[in-house]
């Protein structure tokens, strides 16, 4: 598959290679396994720069003479000369002349050669007057942030720019569907399992699934039996935790089944919300795979997860994994009959994704609170989206189903009661609906509303 999007982050790298000419950087690039790292780093070396795999399951010495060999290979190193520890393989790309370096999956020097760490942070800091670009890349996140954040660790304050990747946007996936062949609803369906984590899409080629429906993607690559991503939650979730995994995994449980406070997850996992306080800051903070999503007005939030995979695996498949496991038919026939609920809490991020580009927004929330005309017990209400761009208010909602006239105006009458109790919501908002399909869209429009589907995507 064809590289694609990732101009801003190319960009950038260009830009820190530029400033590198003058005196060294060091870099520090950090995301998520699957999605896209090295492919973005091989693009940008791939006129000019030397790549280092940092293998955990080499020996100190091994590892050290393969990177001895790429040296050589681009006369760095020249034919006679040796190099016997890593103290001199950092001086020699400190000191000589070299093209952009990268060091792929760089925290696995934990395992394979922990000093390397300490004599790093010496080479910069006699070398800081040198020129040279140096990208330390890695898809531990906890472990990363711990190198390079953490004040007792050698390398803390020696990284002169730190970058997360994240997935790319949808707009970004619908190029690599028309790759794929995929439609703009299979996209969207399997862009809810996958997201826009690129190698998950590369997997599709590879299995030969262009122009497959999603339900056909989902089933080959995650339902049937040794699917290639079976196993892909536990091993992006292993090697994040390590051997705590057990209340990480509880609280994500949590999460995905719609326990999304701290009381209802402390709840959920009947233990007092003291207990969990530390794992849930490191699954927000520390790991990043949950957020705080917090209303357009109020301050009361939501915990969520921000991985689509991850969401996916947690609400349908932990809890009855050995069901997973072993393919009951019956468990996979309930997993499909969900997809639809499931596809429609991706159509909701999408739509705010296409929202957010096609008004200009600044801002963009969910927003819920408390109802006082509604009957005891039915006391909430929630709208999928409020947003501001310079000027404007809006207010949408979103729904995956193919709604006619009369039913996208019920929509929108029930929309304008539901914005009365929001805060401070002007006057003149805009209201609109986003869905799977509308029928006489234009009809909508000339009713003072704004109307958005698939079609309009991008």
């Amino acid at each position: 598959m064809r590289f694609i999007d990732r101009v801003a982050e190319l960009k950038e790298l260009r830009e820190l290679q530029t400033l590198s000419e003058r005196r060294q950087f060091t870099v520090a690039i950090y995301g998520l396994r699957r999605v896209g790292k090295t492919r973005l780093l091989l693009e940008f070396l791939k006129d000019s720069g030397i790549y280092f795999f940092v293998n955990k399951n080499k020996t100190s010495a091994d590892l050290l003479a393969e990177f001895s060999e790429i040296l050589r290979k681009n006369g760095i190193l020249k034919d006679l000369e040796v190099l016997d520890s890593w103290d001199k393989f950092f001086e020699i790309i400190a000191t000589r002349k070299t093209p952009p370096i990268v060091f792929d999956e760089f925290q696995n020097f934990a395992f394979v050669e922990p000093m390397v760490f300490g004599i790093l942070q010496k080479t910069i800091d006699l070398n800081e007057d040198k020129p040279g670009l140096i990208i330390l890349s890695g898809s531990l996140i906890g472990l990363m942030k711990k190198l390079f954040k953490g004040s007792k660790e050698p390398l803390y304050g020696r990284i002169k720019k730190s970058k997360k990747i994240e997935p790319l946007t949808f707009s970004a996936c619908l190029e690599i569907a028309q790759e794929l062949k995929l439609t703009k609803e299979n996209l969207l369906k399997t862009h809810m399992l996958f997201g826009g984590y690129p190698k998950y899409y590369v997997s599709m080629e590879d299995n030969g699934l262009e122009g497959k429906t999603a339900e056909q993607i989902i089933e080959a690559l995650f339902l049937a039996k040794d699917a290639p991503l079976e196993d892909e939650v536990n091993s992006i979730l292993s090697q994040e935790f390590g051997g705590r995994s057990g209340t990480y995994y509880s609280i994500l449980e949590a999460i995905a089944t719609g326990n999304n406070t701290l009381s209802s997850i402390a709840g959920y996992l009947n233990t007092p919300s003291t207990s969990i306080t530390r794992q849930l800051n490191e699954l927000k903070d520390l790991f990043e795979l949950i957020e705080l999503e917090m209303p357009y007005s109020g301050k009361r939030g939501f915990y969520r997860i921000r991985h689509p995979l991850l969401e996916f695996w947690f609400s349908q498949i932990y809890k009855n994994y050995s069901d997973y496991v072993a393919r009951r038919p019956e468990f996979l026939t309930a997993i499909k009959k969900n997809l639809n609920s499931t596809y429609g809490r991706c159509f909701e991020k999408v739509a705010k994704e296409f929202l957010t580009f096609e008004l200009k927004l600044l801002e963009a929330k969910r927003q819920w609170g408390k109802n006082p005309d509604a009957e005891k017990g039915k006391n909430a209400y929630e709208i999928d989206l409020i947003g501001k761009d310079q000027k404007t208010t809006y207010a949408f909602e979103f729904k995956w189903q193919e709604l006619g006239y009369s039913e996208a105006i019920n929509v929108l009458m029930n929309l304008e009661n539901k914005a009365k109790y929001v805060p401070k919501l002007p006057a003149n908002t805009k209201f609109g609906i986003v869905a799977k399909k509308i029928g006489e869209k234009q009809k909508i429009k000339s009713a003072g509303y704004l109307a958005y589907d698939l079609d309009d995507f991008y």
